[in-house]
């Protein structure tokens, strides 16, 4: 990592342990690798600095930059000592562990377990699409982790990819505390440096109500990540209108559309229309089924364990279908699906009829891909059979009709040769799922330059995406 201005220099010592390195840097602070000359252990420590209103003097201690800038400082300084205190009472192996803290160089610092292993991005790179088993395997412990917290009556408020770290074993750990924040205080204690994309809206603003829910709309956002491979939207450009595609249209390989119907929950806009605890959001994942010993999903008709997770059905007279972001569908129709297919699979179909119709571009397809919810196969066909435009239509031809509709629509803007351009560029950045990313963006993408910048969203690196956008824009304006 490049040098920080303010940064300890290695050798440094601070009591028993000594600087090694700098590992990240913050709006909060710095996080060093330290070793822990007693034990000859390697540890993290961080150190209180906030760029905004504080230095370093030649001295290293850490200096408010001005008056006005002083009483900022103490109260973060006050805040980040009782932070670390609680932080330090959690015991959980999912949770980074905070060994030791205390004061000096006039500021604060956390001493915390060095976790050895590898960001949740790096290690997914080479395993996508990951397969549902594995997505459930790594949720489940960060969920727990999760839960510790909270009853603890603090959130995280920075769960994103780079925060979870999978060690040797293949365990995840949720890392960085820097924006933990306890619910009781005033707003002042629950404004942050927001990760976009999932950080939630209220996060975005001291008015902004945060909960539990919180935490649970940045997780479904790290499993949207993993799932889709796909950032989400950020949430300020989703408060007006939702322009998110749903997990379902994203989703990079076949997961059960329990799973998918969860991280949209966790990813509603409204606060009030998410989980409220990790509890429910736990019991709308165990509905997740498949087979022993198999990776393979199948179809689950148990509705989600809360029924917030399904909006209201709507009232007399309301013909709307709200979340409908694809071609018009017949209202009534709509409505005779979400009937027939409660019948089989419960409540959770009004959720899989509309997350479906957000994509479907006629009745039939509306009605081919929420017919894989249906276990039974008598009754699949009979639900099948019951919206057959003729006698003698199959399920395959209604399929067979919207893959023709996508595939059209996306050859009438690109040529295959400008498609297989775009995915031989982007597999040098992300390997063999560029084909994937690069066929869900030509679905989306007016024109090539926006094919490119959609698909340069995947490319972690900031210099190395500049690059990529730049050559890839100049190539296509001199075709």
């Amino acid at each position: 990592m490049p040098e920080v201005a303010n940064a300890l220099p290695s050798g440094y010592s601070l009591h028993e342990y000594r600087i090694d390195s700098l590992l990240g840097a913050g709006g909060f602070g710095l996080t060093y690798l330290a070793t822990d000359a007693n034990l000859n252990l390697k540890v993290a420590l961080k150190e209180y600095l906030p760029a905004d209103v504080a230095v370093r003097g030649e001295d290293s201690t850490v200096q408010p930059k001005s008056a006005t800038a002083s009483d900022s400082f103490k109260w973060g300084l006050q805040r980040f000592m009782e932070e670390a205190r609680t932080l330090a009472s959690f015991r959980h192996p999912n949770i980074v562990r905070v060994m030791r803290f205390f004061e000096a160089n006039q500021t604060g610092y956390m001493v915390m377990e060095f976790v050895e292993g590898t960001a949740l991005p790096d290690w997914i790179e080479s395993r996508r699409p990951l397969p549902q088993a594995m997505v459930l395997e790594l949720a489940g412990p960060v969920l727990d982790g999760l839960e510790v917290i909270h009853k603890t009556g603090y959130l995280h408020r920075d769960i994103k990819p780079a925060n979870v770290f999978i060690r040797s074993d293949g365990s995840p750990v949720l890392l960085d505390f820097g924006s933990a924040r306890q619910l009781m205080g005033s707003n002042k204690e629950l404004t942050a440096v927001v990760s976009p994309g999932y950080a939630p809206f209220e996060q975005y603003h001291t008015q902004g109500k945060q909960g539990p829910w919180t935490d649970l709309y940045a997780l479904g956002g790290v499993l949207y990540w993993m799932v889709s491979a796909q950032r989400p939207v950020e949430a300020a450009a989703r408060v007006r209108k939702d322009i998110m595609a749903p997990a379902a249209q994203v989703a990079v390989a076949s997961y059960s559309n329990q799973l998918l119907a969860a991280i949209d929950w966790a990813l509603k806009p409204n606060e009030d229309e998410r989980p409220q605890s990790v509890g429910e959001f736990r019991r709308a994942l165990a509905t997740v089924t498949r087979p022993a010993g198999s990776d393979r999903t199948v179809p689950v008709g148990a509705p989600l364990a809360s029924p917030a997770a399904v909006r209201p059905a709507p009232a007399a007279g309301d013909t709307s279908m709200p979340g409908l972001t694809s071609v018009a569908l017949d209202r009534g129709e709509l409505k005779r699906v979400e009937t027939e297919l409660a019948q089989r699979i419960g409540p959770i179909a009004a959720m899989v009829v509309r997350n479906a119709a957000k994509k479907a571009q006629s009745i039939a397809a509306l009605v081919e891909a929420v017919a894989g919810e249906v276990a039974d196969e008598k009754e699949r066909t009979a639900f099948l059979r019951k919206f057959a435009p003729s006698e003698g239509a199959s399920g395959a031809t209604a399929r067979a009709q919207t893959q023709s509709v996508r595939e059209l629509s996306i050859s009438a803007k690109f040529s295959a040769a400008v498609l297989k351009q775009a995915e031989t560029a982007l597999a040098q950045h992300i390997g063999a799922i560029a084909r994937v990313v690069v066929q869900r963006a030509a679905a989306k993408a007016r024109d090539e330059a926006e094919l490119y910048l959609l698909i340069s969203d995947e490319i972690r690196d900031p210099v190395e995406r500049k690059n990529f956008i730049r050559k890839a824009v100049s190539a296509s304006t001199r075709r």
